[in-house]
């Protein structure tokens, strides 16, 4: 079956995020031999428009307006509603971002299609798309595709691969007039926390402290072990209710779900709801004084210490062998 197959793009500091990417690979899967078009709103469209063609898209279409400046669901729902085309059998692809999890029940409910969300992988059959979403926390995956000829998709972060930048591609740019009125929430001002690094959700590698850390002050040779790495910091929830830093930080079934390349696991037991959040990474590094803790059972690699020794050493290493090359 034929469709027409749309991205809605998210920008972050300026910049078309990662994920977004990873969800124009995934729609260029789907689509096939047609088309494909990336969505852009806000002050920045018009200038990652190339980005998102470089990435697979044919044709982006912008959108700018004061109420796009910042996201809110009245101010996207309505722009976006306005950029589909009626009556025609589309498939939307968004991230698994705060973003998308707001954004895509409001738009699915209104054009009156399926909604698949949390996808981590996908496969084409006929020419029909198959999706594979986690379910119970995790424990067990579930195929799904739609019934009806329009659906809308999220896509977790780090789980579809992004196809290579191409930059001798290009598409068509088309920027759109957008009505938008009665919007409930206004956002005054965004404030950002100091420190706050990489995005846990689209980090490649993190470094996540648990109560084993014992301290705010605990948490340094971690981040000196995520900037060596160049990666971000994370936590378990028993580290942010013990204060010991922002709950932004907290993995698991009621923080963050993360899927990174690495995962280094430092003074985390590996509580059933941790794991939920980060048992899907591609290598886990548990470092821990107990040979027991549930969390050397989903590791790959398990290191019996303590992780004020351990982090540390693996630390110079790093510099020591940056320092050599």
């Amino acid at each position: 079956m034929t469709h027409h197959v749309f991205v809605l793009g998210e920008m972050k500091d300026g910049t078309v995020r990662s994920v977004s990417i990873e969800a124009l690979a995934a729609a260029r899967k789907i689509a096939g031999n047609h088309p494909v078009t990336g969505i852009l709103f806000g002050e920045h469209a018009n200038e990652n428009s190339d980005i998102m063609i470089q990435h697979g898209a044919d044709e982006v279409i912008t959108a700018d307006h004061q109420a796009l400046r910042q996201y809110t669901t009245d101010g996207y729902s309505q722009a976006l509603l306005q950029v589909l085309p009626d009556n025609q059998p589309i498939v939307l692809v968004i991230g698994h971002t705060a973003i998308g999890k707001d954004l895509s029940p409001r738009v699915a409910a209104k054009i009156g299609m399926g909604l698949i969300t949390d996808i981590v992988s996908l496969e084409v059959v006929n020419g029909k798309p198959i999706f594979t979403r986690p379910i119970y926390a995790g424990k067990a995956f579930e195929k799904k595709t739609f019934k009806e000829t329009s659906g809308l998709v999220t896509i977790r972060p780090n789980n579809v691969e992004p196809l290579p930048k191409d930059q001798s591609r290009h598409g068509k740019k088309s920027h759109v007039q957008v009505n938008i009125k009665d919007i409930r929430t206004v956002v005054k001002d965004v404030m950002k926390k100091a420190g706050g690094g990489t995005d846990l959700s689209e980090a490649k590698i993190i470094v996540a402290g648990g109560r084993g850390v014992k301290s705010a002050e605990g948490f340094k040779p971690l981040e000196e072990l995520a900037d060596v790495l160049g990666g971000a910091v994370g936590a378990s929830r028993g580290a942010c209710d013990a204060g010991y830093c922002d709950y932004a930080l907290q993995i698991g079934q009621t923080g963050k779900v993360v899927t990174p390349d690495l995962y280094i696991a430092a003074g985390i037991s590996g509580a059933i709801q941790h794991l939920a959040g980060m048992s899907h990474s591609r290598v886990i590094v548990a470092i821990n004084k107990d040979p027991e803790a549930p969390i050397f059972d989903v590791a790959d690699y398990k290191i019996v210490g303590d992780l004020f020794d351990v982090v540390p050493h693996i630390t110079k290493h790093l510099k020591d062998d940056a320092s050599e090359s």
